[in-house]
Formats: C-alpha cells, structure tokens, sequence
C-alpha cells in the first residue's frame, strides 16, 4: 500500500488502523501535533485512535507505514494501551482547529475551517502544512469560497478561538454509531462538548444521552432549553427518561414532565412509580405488541422497522386489545426466527409461544436475569395483576443495571 504525502485529516476520522498482520486493532479519532516556534507549522506527533474497548490511546506516528483514506498500517502491533492524555503545547486536529473562525489574507477575510491537511517531509516529518478554510458570508443560504491555504496564511489557529461552530466536526462524526460518539463526546473539553451535543438534532441528542454517564446527561441538559429537554426526553425511550430524570430535583423533574407531550410523558411518568432494582423500573413501556388476527408478514414488517432496538425485534409479544402497554390479556410471545420459518400468511396466533410465565413489575432484577439465563432470552415480558402487558426488560436493560454504575464513565478502570 503506498502512502500519500498529504492527507486531510477530517477524512481519516474513522478510518480503520491495522497491525502489520491486517488485524484491525481501532480507529483514527483525532491527529495530535506540537506546536513549534518561529511560525513553523506545528508537527504531527501521532494518531489518536480508538479500541473496541472503548479507550482512546496515543500512536506515535513513526509507528505508521501506511495512510491514506482508506487504511492506517502500523510498523508494530505492540501498543501503549495507557488512556490518551493531552499535553501542554499540542494540539487535536479535528477537536480544536474544526470549525474555528480564523481569518486569511493580511486578516481581512474571515472564514471558518472545514480541514486541515498533514504532509510529509523530506525528513519524514509530518508537519499541519495545509488548511481548507471556507469564507465566512454571514448568510445561511449562501456557501462562501473555499480556500487551500498554507497554514502561515491563516490567523487564529492557535489559542483558545474567539468562535467555534460544530458543523464540520458534526459532519465528521454523522455516521459513528451513538454509544461511539457518547465516548468521544466525553474525551472532548468541557465547553467543546457541550456545543457539539447542543448542536445534535433531538433524536440523535437523544440516542447519544441514553449512553452517556448520568452526569454528562445532567451537565449537557442544564445548558438547553427547557422546551428543548423535553423534546428530547420525549425522544428517548420512556425507561432512560425516566432514569435521567430521576437524577433531577423534583420541581425541574415535575416541570419538564408538565412540557413534554401527554403521551410521551404518561409512560415516563409510571416507570417512575415502580421501586427501584425490579422488573418496572428496568422495562421499556414500548415493546413490539401483535394483536392475535396480525399476520407472520405484518409481524415481520414491524420487526423490521430501522428505529427498533435490536433486543426488542427478536422478539414480540401477542395480546388482546387494546395493543398499547397497558394492553388486553397478554396471550404470549413470538420469536423472529420462529416467524421466518412460518409462511406469510399464517396469524401469530397460532405460533405463539406461552411456555414460560412473565414477570411482574415487582420483581426482583435478580429473579429476571436468572429467567433470562435459564431460558436464553434477550427479553422478558413484563404482565400486572390482570395479566395485561406493561413492559419488556431487555437484556441490555439488565446489563446496564448488573455492570458497576460508573461503567459509562471513560474514567472509570
């Protein structure tokens, strides 16, 4: 694989690093350089990149044989697995110089940075030599001029910036996964943070909460509107609202359960009647429900549904009108592949399966996960005392719950 002598390095952002073996060791989060002196540019000491297991640590660039846009190839597979810890005098690429409003030619044009480019030297150094600085027009209709310029062209890129936007950095960062981008989101600065996750549209602010730490959640939530939050809140699924606001005093947790919509707030609002460590307080109020006349390729087209939780397609549960939780008597549940083995037009109602009990909102969180264990389950419905659904506990529920409560911390270990 040849190696490109210039590279742009909002384009690396996700690329895969590979060991001299081709195994996949991570992914390319961030470029770290040193700023030098006498107005040289500063030079790139290395990659960040991220593991599987959730921790971002340092590559020394001399470790790197291969860039490009498509793969990073390491000399070695023996890395430093110590966290990344920014040093006084560097510099992250694509978290600090991204979107920041610089100016070019003699500081007479402003402009905002869309990237920046790192190229090698004859002496095999990196160095940050190129910015791509898009002008600022000040009108949100119109797209201002792009300019390539040497980085001794443009002022303001070093120091803490006047204005940072997120528009670039958001689209860097549009197609990693939520739980991905809740991690990076906590190994940004605190001010940087906020602004990105302020900048997130509800229903991926949403999805990004649900897997961040209960502080983080608190923290990004006090600088939004109170609209806003329970916009939010009403877009996350009603068992995290009900956790997340759980975490707030009472007086702010009645007043944003008074502006979300009646009934977004109606589910949040009963999970939070149950006590603490059972069945009530874990289960989502929204699981896949199947009236009995539904059909195998109906329940199929539901499953199949892009926004559903992978625990709740594995499995629906069938019951009588009405089909919201609280349903009609709950009849039983049927298996995603158990549907796939049916022929299309048979009624769920005759392959549903009521071999093992449901659980009630009282039980204990330890009674549920040995059910689930016992019996293979990625989830357990949950019936009153009137054998009406109310909920499912999914086994990333349970998890949550079983792990250390500070396992979503990237402090913690």
């Amino acid at each position: 694989m040849s190696t490109a002598t210039r590279v742009y390095i909002a384009r690396l952002a996700g690329v895969a690093v590979f060991d001299p073996n081709g195994d996949q060791v991570g992914r390319v989060r961030d470029a770290v350089a040193r700023q030098r002196t006498g107005g040289l540019p500063p030079r790139v000491i290395g990659l960040v990149a991220e593991l599987q297991a959730w921790r971002r640590i340092f590559i020394p660039i001399g470790r790197v044989t291969s860039v490009d846009a498509d793969a990073v190839v390491l000399s070695t597979g023996t890395l430093n697995l110590k966290r990344f810890e920014k040093r006084p005098g560097e510099i992250l690429v694509l978290e600090e110089l991204l979107d920041r409003r610089v100016t070019v030619i003699d500081g007479q044009l402003p402009g905002t940075v869309v990237d920046v480019a790192m190229e090698q030297q004859r002496n095999k150094d990196w160095v940050l030599a190129k910015v791509a600085v898009r002008r600022y027009t000040g009108r949100l209709t119109r797209r201002g001029q792009l300019y390539q310029l040497d980085w001794d062209e443009v002022s303001g890129l070093v120091g803490a910036p006047e204005e940072q936007g997120t528009a670039n950095l958001l689209a860097v960062l549009e197609n990693m996964r939520a739980a991905d981008l809740a991690n990076l989101l906590q190994d940004l600065s605190g001010r940087r943070r906020l602004e990105v996750a302020a900048a997130l549209d509800d229903e991926r602010l949403a999805d990004v909460l649900e897997e961040l730490p209960e502080a983080d959640q608190v923290e990004i939530i006090t600088i939004l509107d109170k609209e806003r939050v329970a916009d939010v809140l009403g877009a996350m699924d009603p068992d995290d609202a009900a956790d997340l606001l759980g975490e707030l005093p009472q007086a702010q947790r009645d007043e944003l359960l008074g502006l979300m919509a009646p009934h977004e707030a109606s589910p949040v609002r009963q999970l939070m009647h149950y006590r603490p460590g059972t069945a009530g307080s874990l289960m989502t109020s929204e699981p896949v429900i199947l009236a009995p006349d539904t059909t195998v390729a109906e329940a199929l087209a539901r499953i199949r549904e892009p926004q559903l939780p992978i625990p709740l397609a594995a499995q629906a549960y069938v019951c009588r009108a009405p089909t919201a939780t609280p349903t009609g008597r709950y009849l039983g549940t049927v298996y995603f592949q158990h549907l796939l083995r049916e022929p299309p037009g048979e009624l769920v109602s005759a392959v549903v399966n009521n071999d093992i009990d449901p659980v009630t909102p009282q039980t204990p969180l330890t009674e549920v996960t040995r059910l689930m264990a016992t019996y293979d389950l990625v989830a357990m419905p949950v019936v009153d005392s009137s054998d009406r659904l109310v909920g499912a506990v999914t086994v990333d529920d349970v998890l949550d719950h079983l792990l250390p409560s500070d396992w979503r911390d990237r402090d913690h270990g």
